[in-house]
């Protein structure tokens, strides 16, 4: 039985997908300088749950990615070790209250002390999210494994397509985690996942300009270790039709991803598809998996980097110790480390 569940990425926990998602490439636009007071906070929320809040923004009305000013990246060092479990998401205003997540363009959160699964020329890709919000839910006996001191990196990217102006507004996101000290307490101990993004754009940056009617983009990898795919979301933007994963060795499809979209064609929802209740989808080393994005641009305009197109899930491998080989050596502490 397939199950299908809203509210995300790239996408999650099972799938990491939409949002997402969706910076695989990391780009900034505009002068970093108008938002040079960008800073970051942790605050405990829970035992076992933190919340990291960037901000303020200064996002002014009717402004485009490619004109907004962004923020430069920050660091947070994980200050235990464990698992990370599920991710949430929100924009608030500078009290406290939600507004809207289209605002959001990306987030994105990279450990610098790993290469990327299936892209090794990128640090790895932990979390992503965009407008659509989507959260990443925790998938039960599972966790992306950290080590205390290993430093994620935090890439933003805003927008504003409203009339709404907003002077300071803030990203939180809630991570929730299980730590070693609580699976020697008692709690049962995960087992560790691996994010595997597959990207339209392969390992080159995720965005690409839209045409206007229909469009496909698709692109292509070869799954360098034999594992189970727990599940697969995705991330597209505005105009976004679907996104479809195919298992190209052997010639049958993993999953399609129909996105939600309104009337005027604005991104609503990419849906996760999670493989648990048949254990998993199996990749041997070697399958060449094809992921292809669907685009409907009935707004008359091409778009200057207006697409992505990523599929992502969280991978299993047959062979954890295999995958010891993505660590590498991180670079001088940068500015922004919590």
């Amino acid at each position: 039985m397939k199950h299908t569940m809203r509210a995300w990425a790239i996408a999650a926990a099972l799938a990491l997908p939409t949002a997402a998602a969706a910076q695989h490439g990391h780009h900034h636009h505009g002068s970093g300088a108008a938002q040079k007071d960008v800073t970051m906070t942790i605050h405990q929320v829970a035992s076992d749950a933190l919340e990291i809040r960037l901000g303020p923004y200064d996002l002014p009305a009717h402004t485009p990615h490619d004109a907004m000013p962004q923020a430069p990246d920050l660091y947070w060092v994980i200050p235990f070790d464990g698992w990370l479990v599920a991710y949430s998401p929100s924009l608030l205003d500078g009290e406290g209250n939600d507004i809207e997540a289209k605002l959001l363009h990306h987030v994105a959160f990279w450990n610098v002390g790993r290469a990327d699964f299936l892209c090794p020329n990128k640090e790895e890709h932990i979390f992503g999210a965009g407008g659509e919000m989507t959260r990443w839910p925790p998938l039960p006996g599972f966790g992306y494994a950290v080590h205390r001191g290993d430093r994620i990196r935090i890439s933003t990217m805003f927008h504003n397509p409203t009339g709404t102006s907003y002077p300071k507004a803030y990203l939180a996101v809630q991570v929730s985690y299980v730590t070693d000290t609580a699976v020697d307490s008692g709690i049962p101990k995960l087992r560790s996942v691996y994010p595997a993004w597959f990207d339209v754009m392969e390992c080159g940056e995720s965005g690409y300009d839209l045409k206007t009617g229909e469009s496909v983009k698709t692109g292509s990898f070869q799954v360098p270790q034999a594992g189970l795919l727990l599940g697969i979301g995705g991330h597209l933007h505005d105009y976004g039709r679907s996104l479809t994963v195919t298992n190209e060795t052997r010639k049958e499809q993993i999953a399609k991803l129909v996105a939600e979209v309104d009337a005027k064609g604005l991104l609503e929802s990419v849906p996760v598809v999670t493989f648990l209740s048949r254990g998993g989808y199996h990749l041997a080393a070697g399958d060449k998996v094809r992921v292809a994005a669907e685009y409907m641009n009935f707004s008359g305009q091409p778009v200057s980097d207006g697409a992505m197109g990523i599929a992502v899930g969280y991978f299993l491998p047959d062979d954890a110790a295999a995958m010891n080989g993505l660590r590498r050596a991180q670079k001088e502490k940068p500015r922004g480390d919590k």
